[in-house]
């Protein structure tokens, strides 16, 4: 029998059955992740730039169901991010705080508990937690290696390794296309995640997508030349685009033609995984380009410039494939009919800088980082073009995906459910404040660790360590681009003493004691 709920009264705890019951109306997940895809890249969230380098396929989830304008991470890293969305919980509960931690597989994740119940699990793409999800509860996995690698990339499966030729993001959308067709238990709901490498740096598009975006000139940030004035940490970071990318490796740079040394900071496995051929073709679509950037002899402001643009021509054009492969995927559930009863989810593990402050990376708590695209669609569950404002956090994955499952969830998740929100009314008691820990210093980039609480108008962020312990205080409606540190303007001396009387309830409320006490 089939069970309809009206607009109004969409929720999924409404209808599902029972945990562990083989009820048609429990529905199915498709969780699709990428990796650094910043929400100024997707053109539903209208930015100028995503204007110029459009994401149609991505947008349909949005078109057919929700975005969220206010979603964020707690701690803006790749492996955090990840054990997070598994466990429902903050990086200081769930012991995995910064890169090259180990994550523990046997602890409570929400694709066990949907397994347990009865669901067909999957998993395909970038793991990044340990060498590989065994013990997960996956019925079927295929993972990349560490980071991974664009082209020709390493395959960690439960039968062993394998290099297989072709293109990371091409790659993980035909496993995963191979597994609802052919690869899964179709007497059983099912939840897939769909993890891409891209667009994480170095950012390399597939071959068809290399020169998508030459000619395109994309507008540069405000804030592009920021000077940090006021914000030590800030000037302390190793992650700006006109001095840190490498020329080579980010920028794809070569030598004038005809040098015996075609190529200058290679990172060995990155351009050195391709074939011949493909290194071949590569060339011969970059080559031009290159030198009549090498004859123009740039410096100074003008080759800053010039290496934003080289930038997102390289970024954007990595996310042509990602946006291929969510519309692939969609296609299918329509053409199947499986969408009807098919909860997709498209995000990322965190956001990106794309030139904002002179910035590539993540890793602060500045909003570019912190915040991430969530884009859902459920028909007849979720009205389209739903827009919902109120603050989520990947905390609240989990207990999302089981709410929607019928399955009940671990005592030691601290997310909630977002399912209500859907029905776009905000229940009286939804979160309006978000807490945030960044650990990995030293680490990659020089990023200071710090703690903080982005509420709805203010942030307020104190950053420690050995050669730091500074505050700093943001009117984000006042100054949207968090330019202006105003922890020591006395007109902000009570908003400062709420925000940080919130940052201790936060902290006490998540039980974190790491990072020096408040003061």
């Amino acid at each position: 029998m089939t069970i309809r709920i009206s607009l109004a009264l969409a929720l999924p705890l409404a209808f599902v059955a029972a945990a562990g019951a083989q009820s048609p109306a429990r529905p199915n997940i498709v969780f699709i992740m990428s990796d650094d895809h910043a929400y100024q890249a997707i053109s539903a969230y209208g930015s100028e730039l995503s204007k110029l380098a459009p994401t149609p396929n991505i947008d349909r989830i949005a078109k057919n169901g929700a975005i969220f304008t206010q979603s964020f991470v707690g701690n803006s890293l790749c492996g955090p991010s990840r054990a997070t969305l598994l466990t429902g919980r903050h990086s200081h509960a769930h012991g995995f705080r910064q890169n090259g931690n180990q994550f523990d597989n046997r602890v409570w994740v929400w694709p066990r508990a949907l397994s347990q119940a009865g669901y067909a699990t999957a998993m395909f793409g970038k793991w990044h937690l340990n060498y590989s999800p065994e013990g997960i509860g996956f019925d079927d996995w295929k993972v990349l290696d560490d980071q991974g690698e664009y082209y020709n990339p390493d395959i960690i499966t439960p039968k062993g390794r394998s290099i297989v030729e072709g293109y990371a993001t091409d790659l993980t959308t035909q496993y995963s296309l191979d597994w609802l067709k052919n690869g899964r238990d179709k007497s059983k709901p099912f939840a897939i995640l769909i993890h891409h490498k891209a667009p994480h740096r170095n950012f390399m598009p597939a071959l068809r997508h290399v020169q998508k975006y030459r000619g395109v000139t994309f507008p540069l940030p405000a804030n592009y030349f920021d000077d940090y004035a006021g914000r030590k940490a800030a000037a302390m970071q190793e992650m700006n685009i006109y001095r840190d990318m490498y020329e080579g490796h980010d920028l794809k740079m070569t030598v004038a033609k005809g040098s015996a040394q075609l190529r200058y900071n290679r990172w060995p496995g990155a351009f050195d995984r391709m074939t011949h051929a493909q290194q071949a073709e590569w060339d011969a679509l970059m080559q031009a380009d290159n030198d009549r950037m090498n004859a123009a002899n740039l410096s100074g402001r003008d080759l800053a410039i010039w290496k934003y643009q080289r930038y997102m021509q390289q970024y954007l054009g990595t996310i042509a494939a990602v946006d291929e492969g969510v519309g692939a995927l969609l296609d299918y559930l329509e053409e199947s009919g499986l969408d009807q009863n098919t909860v997709v989810v498209y995000t990322s593990d965190q956001g990106f800088f794309l030139g904002e402050h002179g910035w590539f990376d993540k890793r602060f708590i500045y909003e570019e980082s912190m915040r991430t695209p969530f884009l859902i669609q459920y028909p007849g569950h979720i009205r389209p073009g739903t827009r919902i404002a109120a603050p989520i956090q990947n905390i609240d994955y989990a207990p999302t995906f089981l709410d929607f499952a019928g399955v009940k969830g671990a005592e030691t998740i601290q997310g909630r459910s977002m399912t209500p929100l859907l029905t776009g009314r905000t229940p009286r008691d939804w979160r309006k404040d978000v807490y945030y820990h960044y650990y990995e210093f030293p680490g990659f980039h020089a990023v200071r660790a710090h703690y903080g609480v982005r509420g709805e108008r203010y942030k307020l962020v104190r950053f420690y360590g050995q050669d730091l312990d500074a505050w700093e205080f943001y009117d984000l409606k006042a100054d949207p681009n968090e330019m202006n540190n105003r922890i020591d303007d006395p007109t902000m001396a009570a908003p400062i003493a709420a925000m940080k009387k919130r940052l201790v309830e936060l902290r006490r409320e998540y039980g974190d004691t790491s990072g020096p006490a408040m003061r």
